[in-house]
């Protein structure tokens, strides 16, 4: 099914022109309202009036990450507070979580996408959704919700966790939808076999999954264990939330929104435009927020374009499933993660030296993050009290920022590996 007929199979000649006038619009927007983007234009020399064709694009500067660190919590707000209403956050690299702020025009822009990338994946009316992403401050489980009840279907909010208890519900429930990252999906469906339940006797039909990385290998599998048809969604907190872009039942790519989203792909080293199907930096450009627009914004993923016609009769561009970063950033079971988070956390406990290392691997398909880290003192490895005390603080103080659990392994001073060039402090082991 496709939701919005009318944008979805628009000529690609109308879609450039509806980009273009939106892109002056939002443009505009941002330099007579955020003084961050004026300040930013006007040190590039570039002036709104400059932009008259979508090629144009590329004399706009970037925004990247830090900038949004830079301006928390509301120096990128493009209208007053009172105007908001919805406001979510994920993690941020200095400890500091990036907030991303929504008007109600924003929601509703937000809800459609979802739709659409919700019907793409096959949801419908007389579905029975079951959102095993966190509910919270991430953007995953919200948005998804909402463009599953746009479509009319039934939610089942059960969060993520306690999976034997998710296995209850899909199965007692009848959920015919699971909306989920892949990894997650592949231990529900090992838990299924380990409850001794038959597959047969579920109802799922499809599997809405995002968040992470995945691969054909990987849906493969769960194609297979738990007999849905599975689809892959894409989307940031950044830019809005999931609805960014979403897979249809023809696998071809990801559609993207774009109507609401410009599309670039980069050269990761010049930053010039390549070709489609070339690896390259996604970069992004919101065309109708209101609340907080992010004109070029540097997602640092990494994926190709694919302009060609896809069977299911949507025109709108494709993007492939995104294959890693251009930076250091690591997804852990869907949270970003960057290892400076895990040193500001270490760094300000005397108690803990200036050494350690970050141990990812992936057990029943879900991501473990270790870390180790030296003690300060020796001698506190010899008192158990003492020692699972402080290792019950590191742990907790690592999950509020980065809200995940890690396992806290302290060992002596010294002990770790020492680099006289740059410090390699993670190790993954994960094989998707």
């Amino acid at each position: 099914m496709i939701y919005n007929v009318k944008i979805e199979t628009m000529s690609t000649i109308s879609m450039r022109r509806l980009q273009l006038k939106r892109l002056k619009h939002i443009v505009n927007y941002a330099y007579s309202n955020i003084p961050f983007y004026k300040n930013k234009y006007d040190q590039a020399g570039f002036k709104p009036s400059d932009l008259r064709s979508l090629d144009d694009i590329r004399r706009i500067p970037f925004v990247v990450k830090s900038d949004l660190r830079d301006n928390y919590p509301y120096g990128l707000l493009a209208v007053p507070k009172e105007s908001l209403v919805r406001i979510h956050a994920s993690s941020g690299t200095s400890g500091k979580p990036t907030v991303v702020c929504y008007t109600e025009n924003d929601m509703k822009v937000w809800i459609e996408c979802c739709a659409r990338v919700s019907a793409a994946g096959g949801v419908t009316k007389d579905d029975l959704v079951q959102i095993s992403f966190g509910y919270g401050m991430f953007t995953g489980a919200l948005g998804m919700h909402q463009g599953c009840r746009k479509l009319g279907a039934a939610i089942i909010p059960a969060s993520s966790g306690n999976t034997e208890r998710q296995v209850m519900f899909l199965k007692d429930l009848q959920a015919t939808v699971l909306v989920a990252t892949p990894s997650y999906a592949l231990y529900i469906s090992e838990m299924i076999d380990k409850l001794g339940y038959n597959i047969d006797d579920f109802n799922l039909k499809w599997g809405l999954f995002g968040s992470e990385a995945s691969t054909d290998a990987m849906h493969n599998e769960i194609r297979k264990r738990l007999k849905v048809e599975t689809t892959d969604n894409y989307g940031l907190s950044e830019i809005i939330g999931p609805g960014v872009s979403g897979e249809c039942l023809s696998h071809t790519g990801l559609h993207i929104n774009e109507d609401h989203f410009y599309p670039e792909v980069l050269d990761r080293e010049s930053l010039e435009p390549i070709k489609d199907g070339e690896l390259g930096e996604l970069v992004l450009t919101t065309l109708t927020k209101e609340g907080m627009p992010m004109i070029r914004y540097r997602t640092k993923d990494l994926t190709s374009l694919d302009h060609s016609p896809c069977p299911c009769g949507r025109n709108t561009v494709r993007m492939s499933r995104v294959t890693g970063r251009t930076d250091d950033m690591l997804i852990i079971r869907g949270v970003n993660v960057f290892p400076s988070q895990i040193e500001t956390v270490l760094m300000n406990m005397k108690e803990i030296g200036g050494q350690y290392e970050m141990i990812i691997t992936r057990e029943n398909y879900l991501d473990k993050l270790e870390v180790r880290v030296e003690v300060a003192d020796g001698a506190l490895l010899s008192d158990f009290q003492s020692l699972e005390k402080l290792r019950a603080l590191v742990k907790h103080n690592i999950k509020v920022i980065l809200q995940i659990d890690a396992e806290i392994k302290l060992v002596e001073p010294l002990s770790l590996k020492r680099f006289e060039g740059k410090a390699r402090r993670v190790t993954d082991l994960r094989q998707i």
